[in-house]
């Protein structure tokens, strides 16, 4: 499956294996979410054209949020970029807004995340399932061969620090990782980095098949330049490695959103 990024895709032979789950762990504005973005908005325009036999475009794109509306990552996808028709394109964007079960579970006031009434409310938490059952709920939804995007894993990790919840995230996760193979569907789990422990860090990356860093690095002049790194990538990593392409600079445009340039380093 394309990434969709014009430049990524042929170092990769045209894309990710379908049913990846790809953790993207970034630093602070170094350019996951733009990835994310670029991604979203390539792809769904690669939906409507006949690809090369070799190439799938995704059947569907989800994007499923826990504390972000539906109107505010439109919005956000359409001021990235200068694209004729995007409007169009993004309103064939699957979304599921489970913010309301997350906020439930918060101190949080009511009338800041929910315009229903109070009964209706109480109502509904007497009979709601966990976050974690609604994910999955929004997962078997979603039709196979499609790409999902988590906005964000960060949002649920930091709910579920204590160790019975954690262990309970994990195995979801896992779980996710296994039916994404049998359904053919790939996954963005969207991290920002030094938020969790490095140990629930690392787990997490041990747990996807891909794991994209997203960081800052200082360059010549003390500038700061936006790089990415496959630090992990099953069955891909070989060939990344024999053409020395792990590490990657990055730039982001209006026009071209995120865009990557090679550099050779040794691992």
């Amino acid at each position: 499956m394309p990434t969709g990024i014009a430049s990524l895709d042929p170092v990769l032979e045209g894309g990710v294996p379908p049913g990846s789950v790809i953790l993207l762990l970034g630093d602070l504005g170094a350019g996951s979410y733009e990835f994310t973005y670029s991604s979203v908005v390539n792809n769904l325009g690669l939906m409507k054209e006949t690809l090369p036999e070799n190439l799938v475009a995704p059947k569907e794109i989800r994007y499923i949020t826990f504390t972000r509306i539906k109107d505010d990552v439109r919005q956000e996808i359409l001021n990235s970029f200068h694209v004729t028709g995007l409007e169009n394109l993004v309103d064939a964007i699957q979304f599921n807004d489970l913010s309301e079960l997350y906020f439930d579970n918060s101190v949080v006031p009511n009338e800041w995340y929910s315009q229903s009434s109070v009964i209706t409310r109480l109502q509904k938490r007497a009979g709601q399932d966990t976050l974690l059952v609604q994910l999955a709920n929004a997962v078997n939804n979603a039709s196979p061969g499609g790409l999902i995007i988590l906005d964000s894993i960060t949002d649920i990790a930091t709910q579920s620090t204590v160790p019975h919840c954690w262990t309970s995230l994990a195995g979801f996760l896992r779980g996710l990782q296994r039916v994404a193979k049998q359904r053919g569907i790939t996954v963005y789990l969207l991290l920002s980095r030094g938020i969790l422990e490095s140990a629930q860090e690392r787990e997490l990356a041990d747990i996807a098949d891909a794991v994209l860093l997203f960081k800052w690095e200082e360059s010549t002049g003390a500038r700061r330049q936006r790089v990415m790194y496959f630090e992990k990538f099953r069955g891909v990593m070989p060939h990344l490695e024999e053409k020395d392409l792990v590490k990657f600079a990055v730039r982001i445009s209006e026009a071209g959103g995120f865009e990557v340039s090679n550099i050779r380093v040794v691992i």
